[in-house]
């Protein structure tokens, strides 16, 4: 039986991204992305929500998007949701999230917006999950 596990977002940048490196010298990098979705809703009014999502990126990628991602720019990530699940260091209590493992990295919008149109960067998978610095 086949699976897929895929995501594919456009959205602003809400946090310059956090370079770190793992403890077998992997480069990651981890930033958000803000993504709207508009409808009118039953009483004819407009409605808004925004979801964020937490993006990591590894090796070459994590180096791209370090040097050229910026809070606010508008970008395309696809990639794949993964759970990383961890031990509350305060509490010891079980804590989870989930986070998207980009494959792709496109920066939108025009130069004029401060933006390289559409530079594309795309990253090998990693099996490097289990030592992510955070």
């Amino acid at each position: 039986m086949a699976s897929l596990n895929k995501v594919m977002l456009i959205g602003n940048v809400g946090r310059d991204p956090e370079m770190r490196y793992t403890p077998s010298g992997s480069p990651v990098t981890n930033f958000s992305i803000a993504v709207n979705r508009r409808w009118t809703g039953r009483d004819g009014q407009p409605q808004e929500e925004t979801q964020w999502f937490s993006v990591d990126c590894w090796n070459k990628l994590a180096e791209t998007a370090n040097q050229y991602v910026t809070k606010g720019k508008q970008v395309f990530v696809e990639g794949r949701i993964a759970l990383h699940e961890w031990d509350d260091r305060n509490t010891g209590e079980k804590r989870s999230s989930l986070r998207v493992t980009a494959n792709e990295l496109v920066l939108l919008g025009s130069r004029g917006e401060g933006g390289d149109f559409e530079q594309r960067a795309t990253s090998a998978p990693t099996d490097d999950l289990d030592n992510m610095p955070f």
